[in-house]
């Protein structure tokens, strides 16, 4: 007998369906193998979905587990934020606590619900503490990889690796026009990061022309996707990298509007904030989402 699963498409950052980043929810995955867990993320074709289960840990509400088409990854930004939305919106989750916490592979994660005028308008994810490491690559070969010219690797800032549950390669440049016509070579990218153990390649500048703060694009071959629209992980870890390398003032707060997808016409913006808490900063990224698929699978 065949089962019959709920499933949600989530478009995460943005409150226009056909925005931002889609994301797949399955709220009920208890009685889901990881065969068929894999199988529905293959089917659904998005970057990430999202299964939920029943968690054992007392401080946590619910585990989640993540999937790209080709494998399991350990947490994806707009699919957390995606699941959160689904679970307050479509399960009443919004009328019982203030916010919903999750048992990842890396922990813990907490998501608050922000609410004005009676209306929930974002939700805000608690990342991991993020971490930063140095890289030994030549930046003309990562400029060379991402199909950009190498005079366009903007170098005030370090290339490095950022993490805030997975590993992100940060690489800064100098203009948003060329981060928007980049065309990576996705098979030697996908290569090089493997080689280092890195999700995704994280494009960003400070060139918006005031839209945003900041403006990125990521690349993730190794994983499954060729470009992720709005990456709320890589965005994460891109925080932690500016408190850390002293590019923001530590000491201080620090709030910051980003940009991402519009470069392949799924637009969105996501919300970061950076909180001084001792030597590690917290790291929280929110933004708004919009269901715009609702349905069932049949297993």
């Amino acid at each position: 007998m065949r089962k019959k699963i709920k499933v949600f498409y989530v478009d995460a950052f943005t409150t226009d369906t056909f925005g931002g980043n889609p994301a797949g929810v399955i709220p009920n995955a208890e009685n889901l193998t990881d065969v068929e867990m894999q199988k529905i993320a293959n089917e659904l074709n998005l970057s990430e979905t999202a299964f939920l289960l029943p968690s054992t840990n007392t401080n946590a509400d619910y585990r989640i587990r993540y999937f790209t088409p080709t494998e399991e990854v350990d947490f994806c930004g707009h699919a957390t934020l995606g699941t959160a939305w689904v679970m307050a919106t479509k399960n009443n989750w919004i009328n019982k606590e203030e916010k919903i916490i999750f048992e990842s592979n890396i922990g813990l994660i907490p998501v608050k619900w922000i609410i004005e005028n009676n209306q929930l308008t974002k939700v805000s994810m608690t990342q991991v503490s993020p971490q930063i490491k140095s890289i030994d690559i030549n930046p003309k070969i990562v400029a060379d990889l991402v199909g950009i010219h190498d005079t366009d690797i903007d170098n005030r800032y370090p290339i490095k690796i950022g993490n805030t549950g997975v590993s992100h390669l940060l690489v800064p440049v100098k203009t948003r026009q060329a981060i928007d016509r980049a065309e990576p070579k996705l098979k030697e990218l996908k290569k090089m990061n493997n080689d280092f153990n890195i999700s995704t390649t994280h494009l960003f500048t400070f060139d918006t022309n005031g839209k945003f703060d900041i403006y990125t694009r990521d690349f993730c071959p190794n994983i499954g996707i060729d470009e992720d629209p709005v990456t709320g992980a890589a965005n994460g870890a891109l925080g932690g990298y500016l408190y850390l390398e002293n590019i923001l003032t530590n000491g201080e707060r620090h709030q910051l509007v980003i940009g991402q997808g519009h470069a392949i016409n799924r637009p969105g913006i996501l919300y970061v904030t950076i909180t001084p808490d001792g030597e590690n900063p917290i790291i929280e990224v929110a933004g708004p989402a919009v269901v715009s698929i609702e349905g069932e699978i049949f297993v």
